[in-house]
């Protein structure tokens, strides 16, 4: 179990030490709000590099892709965050979110895309675990609750301000300018972060060190380099119309050899050439843009070979699931061989971390049961929380809004304006009360919420008693979040809380994705139970009709079971949460002196 460092404690009254962390917090709310930004415009993104509307599953990746960069990646980013501090981590996490902006801004075809959303899923999930970990860093042990539910509270707000976002821009403009402005705030958040950071000459975590605002002037052969790479790149993803007809400028789109693609052209020779000499004066330059030789350190100090283990068993669920249409099917159609390559990869990051002398993950890093309690606790939340997250939209769609699926989710804003209020509120209470009671009564809510829902019929949404389990449940989830990210960062030594949060955080998003594998399959057996029982249509309706309002109703009827079905097998999930939470964060010590402490001692009182 790990105290707060004196250096920690004291930095935690500092002025730019909050304002610090009030700046990584911000960063964090807007990278979750680009996770919900393509609910509304993943159309118009489909239509940019050449799907139709009805082509909704050759899209999948662009989803899949984001998902993948931010679960994969966590828990190298939180180890890199442990050995080389949280500023650096945060500011380059920023910088890697906005590459990634621009990537899917300029994308012309899918793979592109695809690799400017997973870029994007790196740098966004990175600032997790690096912000979480600063709280600890900042504040000791029992002051942690409160700016661990503003994190908390501020990363949920993202999910209400995204799809809002993105449709004010698209009201206004085209899809790609949501990743533009994407681009400036990432650029000018890691440059406010760094400017603060050599400003305060603010330490942050065990291996922080001071930065120095005195660095010199910046590299410019490499500033130059940089520059012309990006004009390069422009030409190959976005060339413009006037040179590609020019006689003599259209040659240098021209690939060299027959079906070849952009980068097989002079213009995308060049900017390989150009991507060559920028990472050969990274390494060589005295000061360079990008120390490379530092951050490759890092990764080898982080255990790159397990991190990639870990990462490919990740990647193998996070595929098996998130490809799959969750309205027909638990796998894709590759999901077994997705999962087979997952425990493949987990049985060989195993075996890695008992022969590693430094692995990723350090031996007894989660050896306290609140520790790993956490991580176990955080995945069953996560499969609760997406009943609410995929199928309150779902059912509303079922019934009261048929044709608008803007207006089905909006009914979710309810509960996802209650979740952050929640988590300022459980962060608080961590102060007073044991991390496991407010976790247990949060989930105790959030299943209350569940089976109110699962007694929804055809008309409840348009009662506003339907307002009534979306903030029950929406407050409960909130209340649990902060207490287990307080339980895991004071049961774990300074060093790793950085990869101790990304843990929780993934264990949270991988329960997500087969939280939701397992209730489809578990609501579509209930709806294949009542289509069975549904007469032919033509003992239905009229003579001559291929269908009717009457045959209409009883599938819809079908399909409410199955919502009702999953909504009570979410309720159980909950129940499953709190019942955990009770027992394996009994003890976890996050209350200040006085509330179940000796005052003398600080020694949790035994009760």
């Amino acid at each position: 179990m790990s105290t707060s460092s004196a250096a920690g404690g004291t930095a935690g009254t500092d002025r730019g030490a909050r304002l610090l962390l009030g700046l990584a917090a911000l960063a964090v709310a807007f990278a979750a709000a680009d996770t919900y930004v393509v609910v509304l415009a993943l159309v118009d993104m489909m239509a940019g590099v050449g799907l139709s509307p009805d082509q909704l599953q050759r899209a999948a990746p662009i989803i899949s892709g984001f998902l993948l960069g931010y679960v994969a990646m966590l828990p190298l980013i939180g180890r890199i965050a442990d050995l080389r501090g949280r500023v650096p981590v945060l500011t380059a996490s920023l910088v890697v979110f906005a590459i990634g902006s621009i990537v899917t801004a300029a994308a012309y075809d899918m793979p592109s895309m695809v690799a400017g959303r997973f870029l994007q899923g790196v740098g966004g999930g990175g600032l997790v675990p690096a912000t979480l970990a600063l709280v600890a860093d900042l504040y000791p042990r029992e002051r942690r609750g409160v700016p661990l539910g503003l994190v908390s509270a501020v990363q949920e707000i993202g999910s209400v301000v995204g799809p809002l976002y993105g449709a004010a821009v698209l009201a206004f403009a085209d899809w790609r300018a949501i990743f533009l402005i994407n681009l400036a705030v990432g650029l000018v958040l890691a440059a406010a972060i760094a400017a603060l950071a050599a400003r305060s000459g603010t330490t942050t975590g065990p291996r922080d060190r001071r930065i120095d605002p005195r660095r010199g002037r910046p590299d410019l052969v490499g500033l130059g380099l940089l520059l012309l790479l990006l004009l390069a790149g422009a030409l190959v993803f976005q060339p413009p119309g006037s040179l590609r007809a020019d006689i003599d400028y259209g040659r240098l789109f021209i690939p060299f050899v027959d079906g070849g693609g952009r980068w097989l052209t002079p213009v995308g020779a060049v900017t390989v050439v150009l991507a060559l000499l920028l990472v050969a004066r990274t390494l060589t330059a005295r000061r360079p843009l990008v120390d490379l030789r530092a951050w490759g350190r890092s990764l080898r100090e982080a255990d790159v070979t397990g991190a990639t283990y870990l990462a490919v068993a990740l990647g193998g669920v996070i595929l098996a699931f998130a490809t799959a249409d969750p309205k027909v099917q638990v796998f894709s159609d590759q999901g077994r061989w997705y999962l087979l390559g997952a425990a493949v990869a987990s049985v060989a990051f195993v075996v890695h971390l008992r022969r590693a002398s430094d692995p990723l993950l350090p031996r007894g890093a989660l050896r306290d049961r609140p520790a790993w309690g956490s991580v176990v606790v955080s995945f069953l939340i996560g499969a609760a929380l997406i009943a609410a997250l995929i199928d309150v939209p779902l059912f509303a769609r079922t019934t009261t809004y048929q044709d608008s699926q803007l207006l089905a989710a909006l009914v979710l804003v309810r509960f996802l304006v209650a979740l952050p209020v929640g988590a300022v509120v459980g962060g608080y209470l961590t102060r007073v009360l044991p991390a496991g009671v407010i976790t247990a009564a949060g989930m105790v809510m959030a299943a209350t919420g569940f089976v109110m829902m699962s007694r929804w019929g055809v008309d409840a949404l348009e009662s506003w008693t339907a307002t009534v389990p979306l903030v029950v449940g929406g407050l409960g989830f909130g209340l649990a979040l902060a207490p287990v990210n307080a339980a895991v960062l004071a049961h774990t030594a300074d060093a790793v809380h950085g990869l101790a949060s990304a843990m929780v955080v993934v264990a949270r998003m991988v329960g997500m994705l087969v939280g939701i594998s397992a209730l489809t399959t578990i609501g579509l057996r209930r709806y294949y139970a009542e289509q069975a029982d549904i007469p032919p249509i033509q003992d239905v309706c009229p003579a001559g009709t291929t269908r009717c309002a009457e045959y209409s109703d009883l599938l819809r009827a079908a399909g409410i079971a199955q919502e009702q079905t999953v909504f009570l097998g979410a309720a159980g999930c909950a129940l499953l949460a709190a019942v955990l939470a009770l027992v394996l964060l009994r003890g976890a010590d996050t209350r200040a002196a006085g509330h179940g402490r000796d005052a003398a001692t600080g020694v949790p009182a035994v009760g």
